[in-house]
């Protein structure tokens, strides 16, 4: 019974071309399943992810048109980190994302990693993020997460030197994804905000055993806590990362165009799945019934600051209901849905795969 890693996190969109247009064309992805919100059949559900379709590569969004926008604050997602192999391809994404008319923000030395920042067309803030040099470059392996280790001063410094930044770019256009761009490790870390550090820290590693790999500082804003929590040595795509901002003065998050719905995270069964719920009632926590989600069961609580937090299984896998090869390329319906079918593609917006 533990916590393997990220299993998604789910978006809203406005426009699910857009958004289709944005994660393959763009950024490559996959789309791996066209579906429907289960809960609200009349909204698109988009899966994108690796070419395998794995757990922790996935990126999911429900296409609310007239939702209003959304916005970060206590209890939501700052942003999302997806992985690159290293600086070389960190740069040429920059490269790429600037000539399709993207603004792009870093590379910035966050002494764990190096990333760039930019959005999605509904704002949302994606990052990507390098493999390396990873947590042990200032604490044994043994002991991370023990130590609160502050950013070092020339590391700030640098990363406000805008005119420098500017200057890391590749040099030649970048007009494919090359192989070693790929963003097939998926998921390198989610970052959410929490008004409390230590309450946090008490929900993610005291009562779902996750492990601190980080007590540092939030590199822009020196002071203020960000803490890390992952699995094991803390891998790419099973790290999860909050800011600390104080309760007083600071808004609440709100769920709506271009802010998380909620994310996931990824235990072995069913048999684990119940045990979590368990637990997690024993706590004192709301916890929803399991839910069918045909390509995983679900479960979902709320952190301390209210962010729905999700418990998937890692099976049965996405294609149950489709061959591998073929994986996105046309409506898939739940089997209580399917008498419905004809009713739900008159209600939804046809899109182009």
């Amino acid at each position: 019974m533990s916590i393997q890693g990220i299993h998604h996190i789910t978006l809203v969109c406005a426009n699910a071309q857009h958004t289709i247009d944005f994660y393959t064309q763009i950024l490559g992805l996959r789309l791996i399943k066209q579906t429907v919100n289960f809960d609200d059949p009349g909204s698109y559900h988009l899966y994108f992810g690796n070419q395998l379709a794995q757990p922790g590569s996935v990126i999911t969004f429900f296409e609310w048109p007239n939702a209003p926008k959304g916005y970060p604050g206590l209890g939501g997602t700052h942003h999302l980190a997806l992985c690159a192999a290293d600086e070389s391809a960190l740069l040429k994404w920059k490269r790429r994302l600037i000539d399709l008319g993207i603004p792009v923000h870093g590379p910035y030395d966050r002494h764990y990693f190096k990333s760039i920042y930019f959005r999605d067309p509904d704002g949302v803030l994606l990052e990507i993020a390098t493999n390396g040099p990873g947590w042990a470059v200032d604490e044994a392996p043994d002991q991370l997460g023990t130590a609160h280790l502050a950013p070092p001063p020339a590391m700030i410094i640098a990363n406000r030197d805008e005119s420098r930044i500017r200057e890391q770019q590749w040099p030649n256009p970048v007009t494919t994804i090359a192989p070693e761009m790929a963003l097939e490790q998926g998921l390198h870390h989610i970052t959410a905000i929490s008004a409390n550090i230590e309450r946090t820290h008490a929900f993610y590693a005291g009562l779902l055993g996750m492990r601190r790999l980080k007590m540092t500082d939030n590199f822009d804003d020196p002071g203020s806590a960000h803490w890390y929590w992952g699995v094991d040595q803390g891998e790419p795509g099973t790290v999860i990362t909050y800011f600390e901002r104080g309760a007083a003065g600071k808004r609440m998050a709100r769920i709506g165009i271009g802010q998380t719905h909620h994310f996931a995270l990824k235990v072995a069964d069913e048999v684990s799945q119940l045990e979590w719920r368990e637990k997690l009632i024993r706590a004192g926590l709301p916890v929803s019934p399991v839910m069918d989600r045909i390509y995983f069961k679900s479960i979902y609580t709320r952190d301390p600051d209210g962010h729905i937090v999700e418990i998937a299984t890692a099976g049965p896998g996405f294609t149950v209901d489709e061959d591998m090869s073929r994986l996105g390329r046309t409506l898939q319906l739940p089997p209580w849905l399917e008498p419905h079918r004809e009713d739900i593609e008159r209600t939804l917006t046809p899109i182009r795969v």
